[in-house]
């Protein structure tokens, strides 16, 4: 009976020694090289579009509830991987818009909008009015969002109806421009 036992135990111990398997040596794994493979080229998109007179190209950035500006164009291209894109817009008409409800209509043959640097950029001749009637002139506006600050350079021409008049090579100022220094 006791060797009976003794053989039930073995028996019961090598099964249950089946159960619970000696972990596997440990194998080397290769190095990570000095020099990383590169990876896959990240997808780039190109997208394009054509308005009419009649239903012109329409973007809009809005912001907490408020439109940040307001784009109308005759075409755009856009390229780069997604949310990192940066559109070209023909023929543009811009107005930007700020937290304290001033705005500026800007018109130019080439606006950019590049969103890795958040701006707007019009291009080729820009010319823009306020609601109160004051006028800009200049070769390029930058549009930056954080802040809705407009900086302008190149030929910059600044007038009111007021008589109000001054020139300059470049200004940065708020989008009333009533909070302008210009160079």
């Amino acid at each position: 009976m006791m060797r009976k036992a003794a053989l039930v135990a073995f028996a019961a111990i090598w099964a249950l020694g089946g159960c619970n398997p000696r972990p596997p040596k440990s194998v080397a794994t290769p190095r990570a090289s000095a020099h990383p493979r590169s990876g896959a080229t990240p997808l780039t998109l190109v997208v394009t579009g054509k308005g009419t007179a009649e239903r012109p190209i329409h973007v809009f950035q809005q912001v907490h509830n408020r439109i940040d500006y307001d784009l109308l164009a005759s075409s755009f291209e856009s390229r780069g991987p997604q949310n990192d894109m940066r559109s070209i817009f023909r023929n543009a008409r811009v107005t930007f818009s700020d937290a304290r409800g001033s705005k500026i209509t800007a018109s130019a043959p080439q606006a950019v909008v590049d969103q890795t640097a958040d701006a707007v950029t019009l291009l080729g001749g820009v010319v823009a009015r306020t609601a109160a009637g004051m006028t800009l002139h200049c070769d390029r506006l930058v549009y930056r969002q954080a802040g809705a600050t407009l900086h302008g350079d190149g030929n910059v021409v600044i007038t009111d109806p007021r008589g109000f008049w001054a020139t300059g090579s470049s200004f940065d100022s708020d989008t009333s421009l009533t909070h302008m220094r210009m160079r």
